[in-house]
C-alpha cells in the first residue's frame, strides 16, 4: 500500500507506548483538504475519543485555507473517524481497560483519500521515558560502532 505522509505525531511516540494501530478516514470539508494538502496541520495535541459507537478527533489544528471564507473555518472543530462497526467495538473494550488511549500517530494520503493512523496507547511515565531514551541511545552507538567496524 502506497501511502503519502503529510504529518506525524512525533510527541505522541515519546509519551505513548503503542499497543495497536489502525487506520480510520476522516471526514473533512474541501478547504480542509486543501489546507491539508499545503501542510497546514499540527497533530501535537490531538487525541481520539469514543462517543456512541461513533469516533471522534479533537484538537487536531488545521490552518484555514488562505483563498476560502474565513467565517466557516475553526481550525480545532471535532472530526469524525471513520472505522468498521467491529474496530469500534473492538476499542470500546480496550479503552474502558485503565490506561489506555486513542492518539492518531500520522496523517496520510492514500489512494487520494486523508487517512489517520489511529494508535491504541498506554501512557509511559517518567521513568519508562528515560528508559526508552536509554535504549535509543545505547542502539545508536552500536550502530555507529558498527559502521566505523566496516568502513
Amino acid at each position: 500500500m502506497e501511502h503519502k505522509s503529510i504529518a506525524t505525531n512525533r510527541k505522541a511516540l515519546h509519551n505513548y507506548e503503542v499497543l495497536d494501530t489502525y487506520e480510520a478516514g476522516i471526514v473533512l470539508k474541501g478547504n480542509e483538504v486543501k489546507s491539508i494538502r499545503g501542510g497546514h496541520i499540527n497533530l501535537g495535541d490531538a487525541y481520539a475519543s469514543i462517543v456512541k459507537e461513533e469516533v471522534f478527533l479533537y484538537n487536531m489544528h488545521i490552518s484555514p485555507y488562505e483563498h476560502s471564507r474565513l467565517e466557516e473555518c475553526d481550525p480545532l472543530r471535532i472530526r469524525k473517524l471513520l472505522l468498521h462497526k467491529k474496530e469500534i467495538k473492538k476499542l470500546m473494550g480496550k479503552v474502558k481497560e485503565r490506561g489506555l488511549t486513542l492518539v492518531p500517530l500520522e496523517l496520510y494520503f492514500s489512494k487520494g483519500k486523508v487517512k489517520v493512523k489511529l494508535a491504541l496507547a498506554r501512557g509511559r511515565n517518567f521513568r519508562d521515558k528515560r528508559e526508552e531514551l536509554k535504549k535509543k541511545d545505547a542502539q545508536r552507538d552500536v550502530q555507529r560502532a558498527f559502521r566505523e567496524k566496516h568502513k
